[in-house]
């Protein structure tokens, strides 16, 4: 039944009540439960990565971490209560040496491609927006180093500063060859870029060059430049290992790759000693899945044409 209103009389319409707050952050919820669905691999490289995380805020509470000095305890034990992942040839708990080796290995990583990533970037972004010679000069460079072996390049400058080499040196090493593809990835996002139609009236509208190349161009690589990031972090992680495994790395360090190397040293295998290199093993895979995944993941988020429906 039509409800009749006086003649004269204005109607007044009903004022909604404003919805709850957690109406908003549930529906936020949902919308990444959704994107979750769709993006399996960054959900497996989180998982995974977080309880590498985990796996060391915890261990560090509970587990004294000295112990992973040499001859800090009783050699050449297998697994048991008192030693869960056994102990080394060197006197050292593989526990305590996972837990302080872990972090290091992943700063490695992160330090690494994070130096090359920046000189990366900003000679990627020079040479793309500006083009002409200095592209030239850039593309040049870039493409002739890519043809020599990395690895050789890093074994001849790790040997060169071999007397001091510390965890950070090591990235330092690793990082004098990781900016060479991302110049060259991210140069060919930034080409493309340039040429779009808001980049045209930012310079008509009077902006500079390094002003455009920030506040225009780089906004919107950010998702490609952190899916570039954690590959260079994989890919430094991955060189760091190859290094310490030649036995170029921080002697005096309990990184994954050292743990390796030592247990080819001594022959572990030979001597029966599995427990010696299977944790390095296990936590070295998991990183680099947890890193790939991850690398997958925002790749994904930066390409359109790779998202999946549901």
């Amino acid at each position: 039944m039509a409800k009749v209103t006086e003649p004269g009389a204005v109607a007044v319409q009903p004022v909604p009540s404003p919805a709850h707050p957690l109406a908003g952050l549930a529906a936020r919820g949902r919308g990444v439960l959704r994107y979750m669905r769709r993006n399996p691999s960054l959900v497996v490289g989180i998982v995974l990565l977080s309880a590498l995380l985990l796996f060391w805020l915890v261990g560090s509470l509970f587990v004294d971490t000295s112990r992973a000095r040499p001859l800090s305890v009783m050699p050449n034990q297998p697994p048991s209560w008192q030693y869960p992942l056994g102990t080394d040839r060197q006197g050292r708990d593989l526990l305590a040496t996972m837990i302080a080796g872990t972090p290091l290995t992943l700063w490695i990583g992160l330090l690494a491609g994070a130096i090359g990533l920046g000189i990366g970037t900003t000679l990627a972004f020079v040479s793309a927006y500006y083009g002409g010679v200095v592209d030239t000069i850039i593309r040049s460079v870039v493409d002739i180093l890519l043809t020599v072996p990395g690895l050789l390049v890093l074994i001849i400058v790790a040997v060169s500063v071999r007397s001091s080499l510390t965890v950070e040196q090591m990235a330092l090493v690793i990082a004098s060859l990781a900016w060479l593809w991302p110049t060259r990835t991210i140069r060919s996002q930034v080409l493309s870029l340039k040429e779009r139609a808001f980049v045209q009236v930012a310079r008509l509208s009077g902006m500079s060059g390094p002003e455009i190349i920030v506040k225009e161009l780089m906004p919107n690589l950010l998702p490609y430049l952190a899916a570039t990031y954690v590959g260079a972090v994989g890919s430094a992680v991955l060189s760091s290992i190859g290094l310490e495994v030649l036995g170029l790395g921080p002697m005096d360090a309990p990184t994954l790759g050292m743990t390796i190397y030592w247990v080819n040293y001594y022959s572990a295998l030979l001597h029966g000693m599995w427990w010696w290199f299977l944790p390095p093993v296990v936590i070295i895979a998991i990183l680099f899945i947890g890193l790939f995944n991850l690398a997958a993941g925002l790749d994904e988020i930066a390409n359109p044409r790779l998202r999946r429906a549901v």
